[in-house]
């Protein structure tokens, strides 16, 4: 990987914008999909998305927008996908152009629906991508805050470290610090579970729950996440590094986290579909739990958080009972 290694950006939402601020500050020229034709021309007009993130001002004169995935696969060298996991099958099946000499780098926090496979892992089995080839994004880090240029932190997983240590050095600015990593399967299975006790966290705020019962089941939810991906992925990590720890917190307690949010709803006596209807974003927290749970049930891991909020979602459990025997599993 070079200066002439082109990169582009796949999706519309909040966070595939930030990605792209972030890469303009470094970067002359960044591909960009989307889907709609009209939030492109307001792009080229006003400098911000109309959708997401309007604050976040973006050099158009860099952005090489298309709505045609297949125009953007073939063009860029890396391709950064942010596209919700649960539309990314939908998204992939408009591709006739091949993803085999690609590098991937995921900056979708879940799991895909149909697949029941984390995004990394996704894109190596359907599509025959090496793991070398394919990377992760992550926090701690929400877009809102991108959009305001404060402080944020991001860490660039993949197996080769010439790759992760390349997109790193587009992404950092002033405001922007990055760090990498070689737990490729660590670092995404935390992204994708601490969405799920983000959505605990909003569940329990929403039934009266306060902070101090909150530090206790966030204390908890971090032993939960150890257990899990040593079941799914055993190396030497460290588990309260920011990657991991610090990205559970700040989706746990953040005014900006959509998991935190809707599960709040939820705690408050909304259904799910009624709360899906209201949010203008996708939960991911919504779509990891029935995969984590699923999968729990094949590692036997120990998941006494996942599974409350799964008896919520999934098995039309009363949050304000399950989270009563909650309360009596927790240290």
């Amino acid at each position: 990987m070079n200066e002439q290694t082109k990169i582009a950006v796949l999706g519309g939402g909040s966070w595939a914008t930030a990605i792209v601020k972030m890469l303009t500050e470094n970067l002359e020229t960044v591909g960009w999909y989307m889907r709609s034709k009209t939030s492109i021309d307001h792009i080229k007009k006003n400098n911000h998305n109309p959708n997401y993130l309007r604050a976040a001002e973006i050099d158009a004169t860099k952005l090489d927008l298309s709505y045609d995935i297949n125009k953007t696969v073939a063009k860029y060298d890396v391709l950064i996908f942010a596209i919700p996991s649960a539309f990314l099958t939908l998204e992939l099946k408009k591709l006739t152009k091949p993803l085999k000499n690609k590098i991937i780098f995921s900056a979708i926090k879940g799991i895909v629906p149909e697949t029941g496979l984390i995004v990394g892992e996704h894109f190596h089995k359907q599509y025959k991508i090496p793991f070398e080839n394919i990377g992760v994004i992550t926090g701690p880090c929400h877009a809102e805050e991108v959009a305001m240029e404060r402080l944020s932190y991001l860490t660039i997983a993949c197996r080769d470290e010439q790759k992760a240590k390349f997109i790193g050095k587009s992404l950092k600015s002033w405001y922007i610090k990055t760090k990498i990593s070689d737990d490729i399967i660590g670092t995404e299975y935390a992204a994708m579970l601490k969405n799920i006790y983000a959505v605990a966290a909003g569940i329990a705020h929403g039934l009266g729950y306060g902070d101090n019962f909150q530090s206790v089941l966030m204390s908890n939810a971090i032993r939960e996440m150890k257990r899990y991906i040593k079941k799914v992925h055993k190396m030497k990590r460290n588990i309260n590094n920011s990657a991991y720890l610090g990205d559970l917190l700040v989706t746990g307690y953040s005014i900006f986290s959509r998991n935190r949010q809707f599960g709040n709803m939820i705690g408050k006596g909304y259904t799910v579909k009624s709360a899906q209807m209201e949010m203008s974003m996708i939960a991911e927290g919504y779509y990891a739990t029935k995969s984590a749970f699923k999968m729990k049930e094949e590692n036997g891991a120990k998941t006494p958080i996942i599974d409350a909020v799964y008896n919520v979602l999934y098995a039309d459990k009363d949050a304000k009972k399950e989270f009563k025997k909650l309360t009596n599993k927790l240290d």
